[in-house]
């Protein structure tokens, strides 16, 4: 396939990835497909610049590193990958790569030990957002066309991923939001119910919070469904001009 060509294929194909929503991890997943599908690579590494660090941790790969994968850190400027992200530029290495001066050698990456590599910024609005790199085990000479083809997939990419961070943090940031509800939600409700516990059986607030706590262990149901219950029986009792029965609904459902 001609690189021109082949460039309309990848475009065809990264538009069809970035209309279709994926994940960040789908997202990295498809670059080191697409990385392999046109350098016929023996690995692919893809590391994104964490916003808060600055650090480049390692969050995809083609070869298995499920130990390393989102803990392998690398700060910038340090080791060719850092480097590429604090000058923004290329490295191609089509031998004896671990003998390059700015090479470093990283605990469990068995492609520190492959003879070619090569280093591409991953781009998004004109800013690095991470590296794919793509490793060789024998010599291997990376061509400009074979260079431009991993630019242009992540100069493509970059956006798409930014993107896809952005509405995973933002969907993080909703779950967080909720569970802060949910847990003030409980918190007034075993409030309501340790009152209605102190008002009854004149308990201290602490023996009533106690009680609360030690039926909710022996019965191992969530101190928010107790106290529900609690206040439930409350308000029924309360309606029909009964005395409720806390023992019961303790001891009930």
């Amino acid at each position: 396939m001609e690189p021109n060509t082949q460039q309309v294929s990848l475009l065809h194909r990264i538009s069809s990835i970035v209309s279709s929503h994926r994940s960040v991890d789908e997202m990295l997943g498809e670059i080191v497909g697409l990385t392999v599908q046109v350098t016929d690579c023996d690995a692919c590494l893809v590391y994104l610049v964490d916003a808060d660090s600055g650090d480049v941790v390692l969050r995809a790969s083609q070869v298995p590193h499920a130990g390393e994968i989102g803990h392998l850190s690398i700060q910038s400027g340090v080791g060719i990958t850092g480097w590429v992200v604090e000058n923004k530029s290329v490295v191609a290495l089509s031998n004896n790569a671990f003998s390059d001066p700015r090479f470093i050698r990283l605990p469990g990456l068995v492609e520190d030990t492959y003879e070619a590599f090569c280093s591409v910024p991953l781009i998004s609005g004109g800013d690095i957002i991470g590296v794919v790199n793509v490793h060789h085990r024998e010599p291997h000479e990376y061509t400009v066309e074979t260079i431009s083809l991993i630019t242009f997939i992540g100069e493509q990419m970059g956006g798409a991923i930014a993107r896809a961070r952005l509405m995973d943090e933002n969907a993080r940031l909703h779950e967080e939001t909720l569970e802060m509800k949910r847990q003030l939600e409980t918190r007034k409700l075993v409030e309501r119910a340790k009152g209605i516990l102190q008002y009854k059986y004149s308990l201290t607030e602490e023996e009533a919070y106690l009680r609360l706590r030690n039926e909710s262990r022996r019965l191992r149901r969530p101190m928010r469904d107790l106290a529900e219950a609690i206040i439930l029986t409350e308000d029924l009792a309360r309606k029909s001009g009964e005395p409720g029965s806390l023992e019961r609904e303790v001891e009930g459902d």
